[in-house]
């Protein structure tokens, strides 16, 4: 292949070279991304707006709806707009920022969800230290970290993998992934990009398994509660927490865990869809599924009457 380190845009992935499917893809990939900016954006309201959620809980839930919000605008905007203009370009720059975004983005959901671990473990765990120990200085500490540490990792991985001349602008996937832009570089190995992936392999795993060490201890401390109430705070809490955490771990293992396929494959690009799009379209619906303070919000902010057994789904009705 010929060198073009030099070069100013790349190709992404085109879904179809039938323009009526290019259409179907466009109509379906803007009503997902419709569906999610609306079911965060709602949380993001239902948090800011109802003062009974001024909590550290609902204050991790809010950054957690902004980053999915976040995530999926970086990446889905530039696949509608090249649907429905029938083009597969994204200049040199864009592609760039897109990666630095969508990494930032991505890194500070998981890390954020480690966050919110820790918060349900103190609040079930500790009740009498969670006042002194999750308060507001800390909780805004918490997610500085979470957001500082995220962009350094961002631009580190992104750096890394720019900082290697490329020897084809054609990307097999619909925007710019790490894994198939590390295909497309000159150089057999990258020294620097695979410590970075081994350092995010390492704070991922390190991540993993400080949850289901604080789940552990959360299981059995709920089963040594005597009440009803007790262990249904528990799964109208920690259970929605556990779900979304699994749910970005599992599509993010199929999605990276397989190599990256050298050519167009499909089910590369149907698990990178579902790890880009499934965790910020679905936290809304599981979080106001089970939290009964987070559907009388939404029933207050959107002005109709409902019951705890509602869904998140009756609110769009």
């Amino acid at each position: 292949m010929a060198n073009l380190s030099s070069v100013s845009e790349f190709l992404l992935l085109d879904f179809s070279e039938t323009r009526e499917l290019q259409i179907l893809y466009f109509l379906v990939f803007l009503v997902l991304y419709l569906a999610t900016l609306t079911g965060n954006l709602l949380i993001i309201s239902a948090v800011a707006f109802d003062h009974h959620l001024h909590t550290p809980m609902y204050f991790f839930l809010m950054n957690l709806a902004i980053i999915d919000l976040s995530s999926v605008s970086v990446i889905i905007p530039k696949s509608l707009a090249n649907s429905l203009m029938n083009t597969r370009h994204i200049s040199y720059s864009g592609c760039f920022a897109q990666v630095l975004l969508f990494v930032f983005f991505v890194t500070s959901d998981f890390f954020l969800l480690t966050v919110m671990a820790y918060d349900r473990y103190v609040a079930i765990c500790n009740p009498l230290q969670y006042q002194i120990v999750m308060n507001w200085r800390a909780c805004i500490e918490m997610v500085a970290v979470v957001w500082i540490s995220s962009l350094l990792y961002g631009g580190l991985h992104t750096s890394s993998t720019f900082a290697t001349p490329f020897c084809s602008n054609i990307v097999n996937q619909f925007f710019c992934d790490i894994p198939h832009l590390l295909k497309l570089i000159c150089s057999e190995l990258n020294l620097v990009e695979a410590g970075v992936i081994v350092l995010g392999a390492a704070l991922g795993f390190g991540g993993f398994v400080f949850v289901i060490v604080t789940y552990v201890h959360i299981f059995i401390a709920v089963l040594r509660i005597p009440s009803v109430q007790g262990r249904k705070k528990f799964f109208s809490t920690c259970l929605p927490h556990l779900i979304v955490f699994s749910t970005l771990l599992v599509t993010g293992c199929f999605a990276y865990l397989r190599p990256a396929s050298d050519a167009r494959s499909d089910v590369d690009l149907v698990l990178t869809m579902i790890f880009s799009m499934a965790p910020p379209l679905l936290n809304p619906v599981i979080y106001s599924m089970r939290n009964k303070q987070i559907k009388q919000s939404l029933s207050k902010l959107l002005g109709s009457r409902v019951t705890s057994k509602n869904t998140f789904f009756s609110f769009l009705l």
